[in-house]
């Protein structure tokens, strides 16, 4: 009979059950005591005539140390008895229990194994749902302020011969920054103490999933895996459904990079810039097509962001000092969401996010338009919005926020629900 890769598992455990030392049995079968727990913890295979020294050094037959018909069910059911506190009587009849009845012994496997992930996914939903969606965001806030003070703070430290009007500017910016900063912290606080009840529930969805897989290789696909495939690291996610929407995502992504290859695309943007129209244009290729090949530069440091005719955001990518909300709807005010009724017909414009103290982006949305199931079919309407460093030209620049749950900006026609920051840290400004 061929030896198990269970065997050493067994013999442990026989030597365990007889009271006996390893130095003993190894001694009594002429072997060293580390090669017998190499042996024991199935990490060096045994010939059989070292099994047959074992075995009388134990006063068993070699049969005993053998593997069984299903090692892998013996062992299985062997961590569903740990599970359930299955009596040490019972545990020795277990082999004798799936040879006489193996169907019922792999249901019960098959029922504690269910029962085991069912147990898991309890514990990760009830994980998820005690924590607040909008606090990490809140925190992005105060922590955003934090660092618009000490930047400008900083400035006029180190610059000894700055002009009055711009040390007077900076100085109205530190003021009002540090006093966001003093009432967004006392308001968090007091949100806190409250129990956060007027808080959602965030369970993580497939799309998180996703983009946490993303970020973890800081958004780049490149174009040699994507022909290579990437189904190793799919296989990791743990949700069927994010591995089908990572799936997608990679195919998306590797019919980009052939359409656009990424050294013509360097060339492009040499020659116009980071001007989606005009890349598309060049390569004849779909606008969303050559903003997501952008997106996918990092040293370009651009976002993106993709929502459907619902205004749901299906792709997030963030920018550097361009906050994106994890939970929720994003501001209205955000040029992605007026492309939607501007079919194919583009809007560029700076944009200047709440409590960023100034610090502008550069910001392309357009949208297209589908009908995958012809003439009488639906529209699908798809936007995206590609988001950029802004140099700080003199252009007009629109206000816009992260979301109104955790946006500061006072008096926002658009806003439609009270931010957690309160009506006196944004008061605080003015």
């Amino acid at each position: 009979m061929p030896l198990s890769a269970l065997t050493g598992t067994r013999l442990r455990e026989r030597r365990l059950a007889a009271g006996l030392r390893q130095a003993d049995v190894a001694g009594a079968a002429g072997i060293s005591a580390s090669y017998l727990n190499l042996i024991e913890h199935n990490r060096r295979k045994v010939t059989p005539q070292v099994l047959d020294r074992l075995a009388g050094a134990l006063g068993l037959d070699r049969a005993a140390l053998e593997g069984g018909q299903n090692p892998a069910l013996l062992e299985d059911l062997r961590a569903a008895a740990a599970r359930g506190g299955l009596t040490p009587a019972e545990l020795e009849r277990l082999e004798e229990f799936a040879d006489r009845f193996p169907g019922w012994a792999a249901l019960l496997v098959r029922l504690g194994s269910q029962a085991q992930t069912l147990e898991r996914a309890v514990e990760a939903l009830n994980d998820r749902m005690t924590h607040d969606p909008h606090l990490s965001q809140a925190l992005h806030e105060l922590l955003s302020s934090l660092t618009s003070v000490r930047a400008t703070a900083a400035i006029l430290a180190d610059t000894v011969d700055l002009e009055p009007d711009w040390a007077a500017r900076f100085h109205r910016n530190l003021r009002h920054d540090s006093e966001r900063l003093a009432a967004g912290a006392e308001a968090l606080v007091a949100y806190l103490n409250s129990g956060g009840e007027q808080a959602g529930q965030g369970i993580a969805s497939p799309q998180e999933e996703v983009e946490d897989w993303l970020s973890a290789r800081r958004w780049r696909l490149e174009d040699a895996e994507l022909a290579e495939g990437l189904e190793g690291e799919i296989a990791e996610l743990q949700g069927p459904a994010a591995r089908a929407l990572a799936r997608g995502h990679v195919a998306r992504a590797a019919a980009d990079a052939q359409a656009l290859p990424e050294p013509a695309l360097r060339e492009a943007l040499v020659a116009l810039g980071p001007d989606p129209l005009a890349i598309a244009e060049r390569f004849q290729v779909a606008p969303l097509v050559a903003m997501r090949r952008i997106a996918s530069l990092p040293d370009l440091g651009a976002g993106l962001v993709v929502c459907d005719a619902s205004g749901t955001l299906t792709f997030r990518k963030p920018a550097a000092g361009f906050p994106l909300p994890r939970f929720g709807a994003a501001c209205p005010l955000w040029p992605l969401y007026a492309a939607l009724a501007r079919q194919q017909l583009p809007i560029e414009t700076a944009v200047e996010i709440a409590g960023q103290s100034g610090r502008r982006h550069r910001v392309v949305a357009v949208s297209a338009l589908r009908h995958p199931l012809g003439l009488r079919g639906p529209e699908l309407r798809e936007a995206g919005m590609l988001i950029l460093p802004d140099s700080g030209g003199t252009g007009p620049v629109l206000p816009i926020g992260s979301s109104c749950r955790v946006c500061p900006r006072p008096g926002c026609v658009a806003r439609r629900e009270p931010s957690i920051l309160t009506a006196e840290a944004e008061a605080s400004r003015f």
